[in-house]
């Protein structure tokens, strides 16, 4: 009832009769077990008219022979002197079990085990309370919906989850619950919470207007803590990237004594060693979490990966470009191991942060990731001893004897273990006092629940000798193992292969070539006996020791696990060109072609969908390029990496985007896939250009050209000399770049491609811009934006809008200007492009600030300053250093202003952007001239008229004209050009 109407019995669904007869079912499954009398019946259903009761009678009978013919003999409905009764197990019926799984959850004393109940509970909605129902037949206004009940147990829920850490299932779950009722503040409160803790600022920004704005047609106010939380999306607060908080954790008194004691002396790394299983990861994680107070900066946890099956340890680089990532912009990574080294030590200099290596290789893997200032501690973890001498050390010993059977005895729950002290010896004894294998082994003594305590014992006994640690750790996996079906063990075989840190039930179908709903079964049922952990709802994860026993298991084909890796990428390819198609509709002519396919892919309804399902997939998409690009499979590695470019584009992930690309590249460049090579090198051109490598975003575009030429695709062409003529432009080649960029446009036509025609003509309009023609530009963005609205190119749209609004500006048409950079924002927001979006507030506050409003001005640019804090585009943040210089210069806030103008020109110094050198040098001399630095002033004076005539642009006259006005040393010397 949790969704339309229906009924099933073995997997088949019952066919429920006309709409009367579904009314009077709902009467009786609403009252489950208690009578209902023929006048009850005829009141609710036909509205009190007498002459229905024989119909009554009659859909009774026609029920019972449904529930017959189904052979469903455990569902009866018995005739009382009154009425009727509906016989039935209640855990049957989705809305009752719904109320007994919050009782149960309510009377839980472990958080773990509230969260289990509390996540089967909301996981029953399959949409509207009897969707399908008309509900004043039913009942009308004496009917109780338990959408309420829903939305409470939704909050309950996401209050754990955000205590433990898991702010991602939070935040899922969440949206759903907020869309239904954008009015229930509690639950806003709870979701920007969950995406503050995530990082994502600006969203959280977003619930808050979404919320204001519903609450003021009620004409009301967003609460207190509301409004808080509002201000720290503002303002910002530390990243932590910890994971969830491990459940039930017991014991380890001791070892968290030490940790703190550590970080108290002002230790700078605390290194836990152990046996696999032993707990290392779970003592760290829960020890940073106990330690956030005394690390207000930050907590950071990077995956090493030292002993991951099939996943290569994570490199030195890698892993600092993780944790910088974490800190500053991508684009301020330096790109050498050394520098990045470096950069990270200076970040953390002064801070008080905490870091969790975990799983890591060696000692010299984590060397540079160890922090030098003794503000900040990092715990690592590793089956290896770390270096004598640095740092504390803790060697994670099996649990006590007390500390395994408390564990076990809190897991289990359960009455069998009342006076079996000795059993439960045995049973953490054979489970080496390891709490995995406690955990793996209590929840399948939890699964079976007519088991006594010694069949377990029994059990683990004829798992064999103990000899090792490494017997010690599979003990409990290989009895779990054993006592699985075929179809079971297969798919645990399997998630021991899979190249990516977690996989959902579609993909799991797709892995054991399965249907959805029998991989789901498969799936839950490893699940129930902790052989897998549910990290978001349906997608599950494999912990290593469990991957590494799973992965060592024998085939029972010598293509099992091919096979399946195979179909796995089958889905993530054919699955991400839907995706990306339905994402990107204006993007699908220069989607690669592939014959894959998969009976499994998701249809998606929607942009949003669409998106949502890349979030999700994102990690393990990476991954899986990498597992196909190391394994031979290049079709998948070039295609995957290609389709996934603008989503890396529009969101900014710069290493990813470069990393993945540059993979498939090295696989396809040693083969004669000219098509493949054309599409790596034009994306990767395009990344380069982002990241302000523009002389080698050129070359990538001077190697693509001939490639599609010889392929005769003409877009593929007009594609590569828009890319080209950026970097063209960019390093001061206007003529060359225009020319490109008039080729592009006209190849663009003979195709029959807007979208192409508006990215060339909107690129050509920016030129002539910088060349001070200002109507010729204003006349090429005019005709970019009506051809971006009729193919629906939202992002595009953002962009030329943006381009648009400027030149207005700049010919003082400052209304025109702001309403399409206030449409601008819109659009960028909706297309979720945050670099657009940034440009929208930047050119909002220009608009402000040439109109004397300076204070609106400087608001607007620090908003966009705070929404491109985490982008990667060079262009953009030399632009919003140089508008918020001038805006500072403009309120006489002369050291503001020379800060701004002073980054600008590093950045593009630092890109070979002589496009922006030159404003940047002229800024810098204003500045320094109204400060009286005259001798500093005159160098930039120079350095600007200079850059100016090389690029042929009007503002060397200006420069010249404002030298020669001066009485002070900035005056150029007579005659001086």
């Amino acid at each position: 009832m949790l969704g339309p109407l229906e009924a099933w019995h073995n997997g088949t669904p019952l066919n429920l009769g006309d709409p009367q007869q579904r009314f009077v079912l709902v009467v009786l499954l609403l009252r489950a077990n208690m009578p209902v009398s023929v006048d009850r019946f005829t009141d609710i259903v036909w509205d009190g008219k007498p002459e229905r009761g024989g119909s009554v009678r009659n859909y009774m009978n026609r029920l019972r022979k449904t529930f017959r013919d189904a052979g469903a003999d455990d569902v009866a409905i018995e005739t009382t002197p009154t009425g009727y009764v509906l016989r039935v197990d209640e855990d049957r019926i989705d809305l009752l079990r719904f109320n007994r799984l919050r009782e149960a959850a309510r009377a839980a004393c472990d958080p773990r085990r509230e969260i289990e109940l509390l996540r089967a509970a909301v996981g029953l909605r399959r949409d509207e309370f009897l969707a399908d129902i008309d509900h004043d037949r039913i009942g009308g206004t004496d009917l109780v919906s338990p959408d309420v009940a829903y939305l409470d147990a939704v909050g309950d829920l996401a209050k754990l989850e955000l205590e433990s850490g898991d702010h991602r299932s939070a935040r899922d779950r969440l949206r759903t619950a907020v869309r239904m009722d954008p009015t229930r503040q509690p639950h806003a409160e709870l979701l920007m919470r969950a995406l503050i803790a995530g990082g994502d600022r600006v969203a959280a920004l977003r619930v808050f207007a979404d919320a204001q704005a519903a609450l003021a047609e009620l004409g009301l106010e967003p609460g207190t803590l509301l409004r808080n939380l509002a201000a720290r999306a503002e303002r910002g607060e530390p990243v932590s990237s910890l994971p969830s908080r491990p459940g039930g954790f017991t014991g380890r008194g001791e070892e968290f004594a030490a940790i703190e004691a550590a970080a108290a002396a002002g230790c700078r790394v605390v290194w836990i060693s152990g046996a696999p299983g032993v707990g290392k990861s779970g003592l760290a994680i829960e020890a940073a979490h106990r330690l956030r107070d005394r690390f207000p900066d930050g907590q950071l946890l990077v995956r090493l990966n030292g002993y991951t099956p099939n996943v290569s340890a994570t490199t030195q680089e890698d892993a600092l470009a993780q944790l910088l990532a974490e800190m500053v912009p991508v684009e301020q990574i330096p790109p050498t191991l050394g520098r990045k080294c470096t950069a990270y030590q200076t970040e953390l200099y002064g801070t008080r942060r905490l870091l969790v290596l975990d799983n890591a290789e060696s000692p010299e893997q984590v060397r540079p990731l160890i922090p030098t200032d003794p503000g900040c501690l990092a715990i690592v973890t590793s089956r290896r001893m770390g270096e004598p001498g640095v740092g504390a050390h803790l060697r994670l010993a099996p649990l006590p004897r007390a500390e395994a059977v408390e564990l076990f005895r809190g897991l289990a729950d359960s009455p069998r273990l009342h006076g079996k002290s000795a059993e439960l010896d045995l049973v953490v004894k054979r489970c080496g006092y390891l709490p995995m294998s406690i955990v793996v082994t209590a929840a399948l003594f939890r699964r079976h629940a007519r088991w006594p305590l010694e069949h377990l014992v029994q059990l683990l006994e004829e798992s064999g000798p103990c000899r090792t640690e490494a017997d010690e750790v599979t003990i409990a996996a290989r009895v779990s193992y054993r006592l699985l079906e075929r179809p079971q063990q297969h798919m645990f075989r399997l998630f021991g292969h899979l190249p990516g840190p977690d996989l959902d039930v579609v993909g799991a179908a797709a892995l054991v070539d399965h249907d959805i709903h029998g991989a789901r079964a498969l799936l839950d049922h490893l699940h129930e006996v902790c052989l897998l952990e549910e990290v978001a709802p349906e997608r599950y994860q494999m912990l290593d020791p469990l991957k590494e026993f799973a992965a060592a298991q024998p085939p029972t084909t010598p293509t099992e696990r091919a096979g399946a890796l195979g179909r796995l990428l089958d889905y993530y390819l054919v699955s991400l060109s839907s995706a990306v198609g339905t994402a990107y509709p204006f993007d699908r002519a220069m989607q690669p072609a592939s014959d894959r396919r998969c009976a499994l892919t998701p249809v998606f309804t929607g942009q949003e969908a669409a998106l949502g399902w890349i979030d999700a997939e994102r990690d393990n998409l990476v991954a899986a390029i990498r597992y196909a690009a190391n394994h031979g499979s290049r079709g998948h590695a070039w295609r995957l990496a290609v389709l996934i470019w603008r989503y890396f584009n529009t969101t900014s992930q710069m290493e990813d985007w470069i990393e993945t690309m540059g993979l498939a590249r090295e696989i396809v460049a040693a083969t004669p896939d000219e098509y493949g090579q054309a599409h790596l090198l034009l994306r990767l051109t395009t990344a380069h250009n982002r990241l302000g490598r523009l002389v080698e975003a050129r070359e990538l575009a001077e190697q693509a050209l001939p490639l599609w030429a010889r392929l005769g695709d003409v877009r593929g062409e007009a594609a590569t000399l828009c890319a080209l003529a950026i970097p063209t432009m960019e390093l001061g080649r206007y003529d060359q770049a225009t020319d490109q960029l008039t080729t592009a446009l006209a190849k663009y036509e003979q195709c029959s491609d807007l979208r192409g025609q508006a990215h060339a003509l909107s690129t050509l309009g920016y030129i002539n811009e910088q060349r001070g023609e200002l109507d010729v530009a204003l006349r090429q963005h005019e005709a970019a934006v009506p051809m971006l609205r009729q193919v629906r190119h939202t992002q595009g749209l953002a962009h030329a809008l943006n381009n648009l609004g400027s030149v207005q500006r700049r010919l003082g048409q400052v209304d025109l200007a702001l309403d399409n950079h206030l449409e601008a924002y819109d659009k960028a927001r909706e297309a979720g492009d945050t670099c657009a979006e940034a440009y929208a507030l930047n050119y909002i506050g220009n608009v402000h600030r040439s109109q004397g409003r300076l204070a609106e001005a400087r608001h607007h640019q620090e908003r966009a300053g705070k929404v491109a804090a985490k982008l990667s585009d060079a262009d953009l943040r030399i632009q919003l250093y140089h508008d918020r210089g001038t805006t500072a210069l403009a309120a006489g806030d002369l050291l503001r202003a020379w800060d701004g103008y002073q980054a600008a020109l590093d950045l593009a110094d630092g890109a070979g952007n002589r496009t922006h050198q030159a404003p940047a040098h002229h800024g810098l001399a204003r500045t320094l001239h109204a400060m009286g630095k005259h001798t500093e002033a005159a160098a930039h004076w120079g350095l600007a008229e200079t850059a100016f005539a090389a690029l042929d642009q009007p503002e060397a006259a200006e420069v010249r004209a404002e030298r020669a006005a001066m009485g002070c040393p900035c005056q150029a010397p007579p005659g001086s050009r």
